[in-house]
């Protein structure tokens, strides 16, 4: 399976903010996008002007490196989402929220989705009872997610769930003392916090 192995850190300073993509460092005055506030690259400074399409281009970058996907999977995912009703970028990101490798990151098992992708690959989780191990497994509303009852007892896991000071979002809900979830409804544009202008993922592939 094809994955990104260079340094992730690289990939936030080229999208110009925070993607999160290295769990707690992200938070800490170690983060490079804070340390080092521009383009990687030689030439990174001298870019200066941008072309319609490299904006697009920028936009669905972003979403692609936030969420984790390689471009395959991203397109499957799009055209998902114009074959939904309802406006096409928020299915979009819908469909990529409702993933259970960002569910498990989002109700705080894991501090990266990259360290939820390895969680869900070593059959920590289940689904309504049955183990998935596919992190992108597209939950649906009405969904419940679990830690498996062999791996609750792993202090790491346990540590990791509980000591979680980032906000569950609204559309999750979480009992912390069973290490279960349940998903409420999957969001709205409200209620996810990707900076990005959607439509222009839709403009790039529509063209």
């Amino acid at each position: 399976m094809a994955r990104y192995t260079d340094s992730v850190c690289r990939l936030c300073r080229r999208e110009g903010q925070k993607l999160f993509l290295k769990g707690d460092r992200c938070y800490t005055d170690k983060c490079a996008v804070s340390r080092r506030p521009g383009v990687p690259g030689q030439h990174g400074q001298g870019r200066k002007k941008t072309s319609e399409y490299g904006i697009q281009l920028r936009a669905k970058q972003k979403a692609k490196r936030y969420y984790g996907v390689l471009e395959s999977q991203f397109r499957k995912y799009f055209d998902m989402a114009i074959k939904q009703p309802g406006v096409s970028g928020e299915n979009l990101l819908r469909i990529l929220e409702s993933r259970l490798d960002n569910i498990v990151y989002r109700l705080g098992f894991a501090s990266s989705r990259k360290e939820a992708r390895q969680m869900v690959l070593h059959r920590h989780f289940t689904v309504n009872g049955s183990i998935v191990n596919i992190p992108s497994y597209l939950c649906k509303a009405g969904d419940v997610i679990a830690m498996k009852e062999s791996s609750r007892s792993v202090e790491t896991f346990k540590d990791q769930f509980e000591s979680n000071a980032k906000p569950i979002p609204a559309w999750l809900s979480a009992d912390k003392a069973n290490m279960t979830a349940n998903v409420a409804a999957l969001p709205t544009r409200d209620e996810i916090d990707l900076q990005v202008e959607e439509r222009l993922i839709v403009e790039l592939y529509s063209k």
